[in-house]
């Protein structure tokens, strides 16, 4: 059986040993990128694991450390803590996703070290909107 071709998207990847780039967010789960390697793609995403995590999850903006639910009921939101260990345990210097909607196009969490970016201008034609790339 063919897998659908979003199964064979990576979940993530590492720009330049400096910038770990992915949809979501980070999870309880995976603390290394070794890990996130072995995780088997060729599915869809499921409703929980780190699989799910790392599509759904965002950064915490009321200065909560590790991870905590998430309103949206799938992923964590994670704390300015989280985001300092993983990318010393990876020896990485930032963290890149699209996940949210922000209204400036772009916008950074955890000291600047990670930075949402938000690629739809007027999300839905409705929310104004900006776009950090078109």
């Amino acid at each position: 059986m063919f897998a659908d071709l979003f199964q064979c998207l990576p979940v993530a990847a590492e720009i330049d040993n400096q910038i770990f780039c992915l949809h979501g967010g980070l999870s309880p789960e995976i603390d290394t990128l070794d890990q996130l390697r072995n995780i088997n793609r060729v599915q869809d995403i499921p409703h929980s694991g780190p699989l799910c995590d790392l599509v759904w999850s965002d950064p915490s903006e009321d200065g909560k450390n590790g991870f905590n639910s998430s309103p949206r009921g799938a992923g964590y939101c994670w704390g300015e803590d989280i985001s300092e260990k993983f990318l010393y345990r990876n020896s990485l210097k930032t963290i890149c996703r699209a996940h949210q909607l922000v209204m400036e196009g772009y916008s950074y969490a955890h000291k600047k070290k990670c930075v949402t970016v938000f690629s739809a201008p007027n999300y839905c034609y409705r929310c104004g909107n900006q776009a950090a790339a078109v």
